[in-house]
């Protein structure tokens, strides 16, 4: 049954996000794109918090969390799935104008099998999103540029998770990065009477990406009272390189400005290997993340956790922008849940999961001299399938991204995001044949 319902849920946010970004967002345009949470909707739910881990849900955020003891003591470990998605709704303001977008994407997939004293997890889940349609206006509110991009790097990931001691756990997560970014510029140009010229000019660039990295995590776990439990974790991932295989072209286009269709006429290949800009690389940022919290398992939690980015390393030569810069970046999270009574046979919502949080993310973008920063809170409920080892999870953010100091755009966004979280245990013994 659950790997039927597996199938079902993936078919439906394929034909749910077939032909639509990952990202609406503006911001999209700058690097390699808006970077994608790694995580689970639970983990977004509590303000982003990764430090809890069970084994009934799958932490993708730190990989020590594949290994370790079962919530329910003396049974075996169930294997887990689980699959997300969301929709976002965007809000654009400027001082000059407002306007509203949306998304939806596809999120992760992953599973997870427990072998022992370890677990190994694989799964699929994207990295960064491009997705914008941007338009220039020069000093007569004429369209001076037009500027489109697509695209987006994905993650296939391999994970293996060991419990040295009760309570204690290490992990490594192997990750190969892949996928592609487009974007095109149209400049426009006027007669002496305003009149636009039919004729403009288009620039066309496409990135192909690839390279591997991977992700360290260390997660503790101890009683330090009869009902109190405390939990500690710390994820560390080194600086690695993306090969970028690029190319570039012009082209003459005839616009329709009734339509906003055009008409490609003559194009020129650029020679990027006489520039040297034919394959370049990419250095992604080193990432670590320290939190801690304290809870009475299987009751209620809060945490706290410290994450820092060093996106000042991030660089590329097709990358760059006179008014664009990186700067370390740095989030702050807080966040908990509430179970009622988890083992009600009465109550519904009282074996229901409540999840709450809120974070503050400085992006590392910098843009006309303005730190693009991020904040968010976030509530969502964990809802009991058939039984306590299976669920479905659903989560609301509403936040606030970037400013309209200087010319810039800020972004006011409900995202709402849905999983199931399903598990079964392949390895238990029989007890009857």
């Amino acid at each position: 049954m659950i790997k039927k319902l597996v199938l079902v849920f993936i078919a439906v946010l394929a034909i749910q996000s077939y032909g639509q970004e990952g990202t609406a967002s503006p911001y999209s345009f700058y690097g390699i794109g808006s970077l994608k949470f790694k995580g689970t909707v639970e983990n977004r739910s509590m303000g982003g918090l990764s430090i809890y881990s069970d084994s009934i849900h799958i932490n993708l955020r730190n990989p020590a969390s594949y290994a370790g003891k079962n919530i329910f003591e003396g049974e075996s470990r169930p294997v887990k799935f689980t699959v997300g998605g969301s929709y976002s709704s965007i809000g654009l303001k400027s001082d000059t104008s407002e306007d509203r977008t949306s998304s939806s994407t596809f999120d992760y997939l992953a599973v997870s099998v427990p072998i022992g004293k370890f677990g190994a997890t694989f799964g699929l889940l994207p990295y960064t999103a491009v997705g914008y349609k941007l338009q220039a206006l020069n000093s007569d509110g004429a369209i001076e540029n037009k500027f489109r991009g697509e695209g987006g790097v994905n993650k296939a990931f391999l994970g293996l998770g060991y419990q040295i001691i009760d309570g204690l756990s290490i992990g490594v997560d192997v990750q190969y990065n892949f996928g592609n970014i487009q974007n095109s510029t149209v400049a426009f140009a006027y007669d002496e009477d305003g009149v636009p010229i039919q004729s403009q000019s288009r620039e066309d660039n496409r990135s192909d990406l690839s390279g591997l990295n991977y992700n360290i995590g260390l997660a503790y776990k101890r009683m330090i009272t009869d009902k109190l439990e405390l939990s500690v974790g710390a994820t560390y991932t080194p600086k690695s390189d993306l090969v970028s295989k690029n190319e570039r072209s012009f082209s003459n286009v005839v616009t329709n400005f009734t339509t906003g269709g055009e008409l490609v006429g003559n194009t020129v290949e650029v020679d990027l290997e006489a520039l040297n800009l034919l394959e370049t690389d990419l250095t992604l940022p080193s990432k670590f993340s320290v939190g801690a919290g304290i809870g009475q398992p299987r009751h209620w939690f809060v945490g706290a956790e410290y994450t820092a980015e060093k996106t000042s390393d991030f660089s590329n030569q097709l990358y760059t922008g006179i008014s664009t810069s990186y700067e370390d970046a740095s989030t702050i999270a807080l966040g908990g849940f509430y179970i009622p009574q988890y083992n009600s046979f009465t109550s519904y919502l009282k074996r229901t999961v409540y999840r709450a949080g809120v974070r503050y993310e400085k992006t590392g973008l910098n843009i006309n001299n303005e730190s693009i920063n991020e904040f968010g809170i976030s509530f969502g409920v964990g809802l009991p399938l058939g039984n306590f080892l299976s669920n479905a999870n659903i989560g609301v953010e509403i936040g606030k991204r970037g400013t309209t100091n200087s010319n810039l755009i800020q972004e006011d966004f409900v995202n709402l995001r849905i999983s199931l979280s399903l598990n079964d245990r392949w390895f238990q013994k029989r007890k009857y044949d």
